[in-house]
């Protein structure tokens, strides 16, 4: 069976931007479950960027997948943090070349004057916190999509 390709896709690839919260809520929902090796997180301290090459479940296709009976598809996409002024996590241990990350959340703690924290939270209670002069989130898929290795949609348990 062969890869999907962008042109067999609806929609087409995803390229937002987040400038608020309510922006990125949209983005937090689409890039849920992406999973990331940690040595896809590169951050420019002197561009004052931070991005992450994520492998990210199509969450806008999962419906159109499982009525037509096809399997999921994942998608490389980045995740650009920009305007960064500080990166700190907390329970990832960026020299664990082997680490796999699972990106549960993204979320926005508003400061003083446009500045604020971004949250980017982890599934094993991992986080990375960006400190940030103000709200500025892309999302881009970068690569055709592909058929989800495990070829099932990711399941969160009811709590």
């Amino acid at each position: 069976m062969s890869d999907a390709r962008f042109a067999d896709a609806d929609p087409a690839p995803l390229a937002l931007m987040a400038g608020d919260a309510e922006d990125l809520t949209v983005i937090s929902a689409l890039a849920q479950d992406a999973v990331l090796s940690v040595t896809d997180i590169g951050y420019d301290p002197r561009h004052r960027q931070l991005a992450l090459l994520l492998n990210r479940f199509r969450w806008e296709d999962a419906d159109h997948a499982r009525r037509e009976g096809r399997p999921y598809e994942r998608v490389r996409a980045v995740l650009l943090v920009s305007d960064v002024q500080k990166v700190q996590s907390d329970g990832i241990d960026r020299h664990d070349t082997d680490l796999i990350l699972e990106l549960l959340a993204l979320n926005w703690q508003p400061g003083e004057d446009g500045t604020g924290r971004l949250l980017l939270e982890f599934a094993g209670d991992g986080t990375l916190a960006v400190e940030a002069e103000c709200l500025n989130v892309e999302l881009r898929d970068v690569t055709r999509p592909y058929i989800a290795p495990s070829r099932k949609a990711p399941q969160h348990p009811e709590t």
